[in-house]
């Protein structure tokens, strides 16, 4: 877990998304993501955790619905919903934070 903390504690904010294969709810995120992370270019990062792989770090998260988004900054959670989100709300949140 303290790769974890090194990637949340940066100056930019990251957006942190936990997802399944096995869930196609998730899946549905992959595209948004990517629009997101072109918009905001080095303003933030955008970071993907599959849950299968990571089931500690999902477990103390609590992380029990997906897709869940983070945004970190600077360690700190600044944001946290479950739930499929559009690009445009997205690059909205995090730029709150840049």
């Amino acid at each position: 877990m303290s790769k974890f903390g090194e990637l949340i504690d940066t100056q930019v904010p990251v957006l942190l998304h936990f997802y399944s294969n096995q869930n196609t709810a998730s899946q549905g995120m992959g595209e948004v993501l990517r629009d997101v992370a072109a918009t905001l270019g080095d303003q933030a990062r955008v970071i993907k955790i599959d849950v299968d792989k990571n089931k500690e770090l999902a477990e103390a998260l609590r992380i029990k619905t997906l897709p869940t988004l983070m945004i970190y900054k600077q360690g700190e959670m600044k944001w946290r919903q479950s739930g499929d989100q559009d690009a445009s709300t997205l690059v909205g949140l995090v730029s709150e934070y840049a």
